[in-house]
């Protein structure tokens, strides 16, 4: 089947619409770097759209009605929206589901240490990484410090011009004669993964570096070496995402897997006005590491949070079928990523079952490996709906798998969501280079999402 390049499409006015949301995508995705961050973000933004927060409609004492939009926070890290339609909640939402964590770097509890003059924080990676790709690149140092008393001391290094970086060292060729004869999983050790921090003595004493280090710390912001036991201090690529390309077509940035998602989903249902069926704007943690914990797509923070939003709706009266006919008649789009195809390594691809840049959201059936293993696989009455839902719309989408047949594979939080009976698919879009420290997106493709998602939340089913 024909793949038309959307950009082909284009006049001058749909060009100046893609580049102005590029450059929107660019400053957000550059300012949210770790999962607190982008919820930040998301508050601030849903809020200038006229959001309240969930706590708030529960305190006031008001009923909800068809039009309305509030949003609930949890444990900062993980964020839903609802958007009230004009149908009976009963019908089912509208949900799109993203995950806002990505592959990176996180300190241990006991990160601290000197060795022959130089200063370390140990480290344990998250997610799949290539870990050689994360030698020798400018590092920063994100996240939170939480007190015995409480206090939450915020830490950002590396980002600012003036700020320093980070580092993770390699070994120099000419060393390195051994090391090439590794394979790349073995190139590097998980427990050499460790992130230069100094070389400065303080005096001539026994752990003189690592004294300066802790005197910084308590100078600048009066942590001491213990609190790193209750700190969440995450390290990624330092630097601002980019516009990468002679004809600035494309975006290149840390965390597009699945940020580039969680963006195009939360100016989806932002811009959305008028549902006929309520619109939901998911936003998970942890579903690169199985989306385990208080924060992620196993825990019953959703479930919950619609059994609130049921509980103020106007004219509901709350009980538990209620919750379970709005979850089951409901119908979503777990916006995660796919696999761009490259033609540097086409041998990994089926290449009529590729994703492609520039030609739209990728809708995946299935995903999984080895079989489907871990995969939701979408049912096609749904997938005949959604198709009709684009064409009408008028939005470049495709279809894909990820990569060839036993090759690999990959899982997202479609099969979590569908255990209440709702229908997901996969829907995102199609990255370069997924899980390395610089990944690369079409600026066509973000424009492009963005018109799916909204041509989702608006459509009636």
């Amino acid at each position: 089947m024909e793949r038309k390049n959307a950009w082909e499409t284009y006049d001058k006015s749909q060009e100046k619409k893609v580049m102005k949301l590029a450059e929107q995508y660019r400053q957000f995705i550059s300012a949210g770097k770790t999962e607190r961050e982008c919820v930040r973000l998301t508050e601030k933004m849903a809020r200038e759209a006229g959001y309240i927060s969930l706590e708030e409609a529960l305190t006031s004492g008001d009923t909800l009605k068809p039009g309305d939009k509030v949003y609930a926070i949890h444990k900062k890290k993980l964020a839903v929206l609802f958007q009230i339609g004009t149908e009976p909640l009963e019908k089912g939402m509208n949900i799109l589901g993203a995950h806002i964590d990505s592959p990176r770097l996180d300190l241990k509890q006991n990160p601290l240490y000197e060795n022959e003059g130089l200063a370390f924080l140990d480290t344990h990676y998250y997610g799949g990484i290539k870990k050689y790709q994360w030698l020798s690149i400018p590092l920063a140092l994100h996240g939170v410090v939480i007190k015995k008393n409480g206090k939450k001391v915020e830490v950002c290094v590396g980002e600012k011009e003036t700020d320093p970086v980070l580092v993770i060292n390699d070994l120099l060729p000419h060393l390195g004669a051994k090391q090439r004869e590794k394979l790349a999983k073995d190139f590097i050790d998980g427990e050499q993964m460790d992130l230069l921090i100094g070389n400065r003595p303080e005096d001539g004493e026994e752990d003189a570096v690592t004294r300066r280090i802790r005197n910084l710390l308590k100078e600048k912001y009066d942590i001491e070496e213990e609190d790193f036991l209750s700190a969440e201090l995450e390290i990624v690529p330092a630097g601002k995402a980019r516009e990468c390309g002679l004809d600035n077509s494309m975006i290149l940035a840390y965390g597009q897997d699945d940020r580039v998602c969680a963006f195009t989903s939360l100016f989806a249902i932002l811009e959305a006005e008028e549902v006929t069926r309520t619109a939901c704007c998911l936003l998970v943690d942890k579903e690169e590491i199985g989306s385990t914990g208080a924060s992620g797509m196993t825990s019953r923070f959703f479930e919950n949070a619609v059994a609130e939003y049921i509980l103020l709706n106007e004219g509901i009266e709350y009980n538990d079928i209620v919750l379970r006919r709005t979850l089951a008649n409901s119908k979503m789009l777990s916006s995660d990523v796919s696999a761009g195809f490259d033609p540097m390594y086409e041998d990994v691809y089926e290449k009529k079952n590729a994703a492609f840049l520039a030609c739209g959201p990728v809708f995946n059936k299935y995903t999984g490996s080895g079989g489907k293993s871990g995969s939701n696989d979408a049912n096609p009455e749904y997938v005949a709906q959604l198709r009709k839902i684009m064409e009408d719309a008028k939005v470049h989408f495709q279809t894909a798998e990820l990569g060839r047949v036993d090759v690999g594979g990959g899982g997202t939080i479609a099969y979590l969501m569908s255990v209440y009976g709702m229908e997901v698919i996969d829907s995102g879009v199609a990255v370069l280079g997924m899980h390395a420290p610089w990944e690369t997106t079409s600026k066509a493709d973000i424009y492009e999402a963005v018109r799916c998602y909204e041509a989702f939340l608006k459509a009636e089913f």
